[in-house]
């Protein structure tokens, strides 16, 4: 019997996958728990639309990840610290830091997961800070460190 798969299941496959499972498998594990529904044309159908739908919209999520990138390279953002010793930074800068202050000055929402730091961030001066945005996408933000 042929079945299209709701959810992942285990040892069988992935979500919206259509299997070959046997009679007795489907009729009393698949389809009662609602696991997956028999492959009819009504089925395959939606698969199909489900399927044109989702790739619409990781392709708009890929268009707007750029445009955010583009316009994140023209913004700087300031991030103000004390002084320690010798002129250095007292402390490091960290990326919730930098999200709060991207937030504050330039009204951009950036998650401080996706800001990647190759090193703590310990002097003043100017800074280029990787952002990843999208699986494809990453953007570049200035971030200017000085003394507060």
């Amino acid at each position: 019997m042929k079945i299209i798969l709701l959810q992942d299941v285990k040892n069988v496959g992935k979500k919206g996958q259509i299997i070959d499972a046997s009679d007795g498998y489907a009729r009393n594990f698949i389809l009662p728990k609602k696991l997956g529904v028999e492959a009819n044309s009504k089925n395959m159908n939606d698969l199909k639309l489900q399927n044109a739908n989702a790739e619409k919209i990781a392709k708009e999520q890929l268009e707007s990840a750029k445009e955010f990138a583009a316009l994140m390279e023209t913004k700087e953002v300031v991030v103000t610290m004390k002084a320690g010793e010798g002129g250095r930074a007292f402390g490091s800068v960290s990326s919730k830091e930098i999200a709060q202050a991207a937030k504050e000055q330039c009204s951009m929402e950036i998650d401080k997961k996706k800001i990647q730091l190759p090193e703590a961030i310990k002097n003043f001066g100017v800074y280029e800070v990787t952002v990843k945005l999208h699986p494809q996408v990453s953007g570049k933000l200035k971030v200017k460190v000085q003394e507060g």
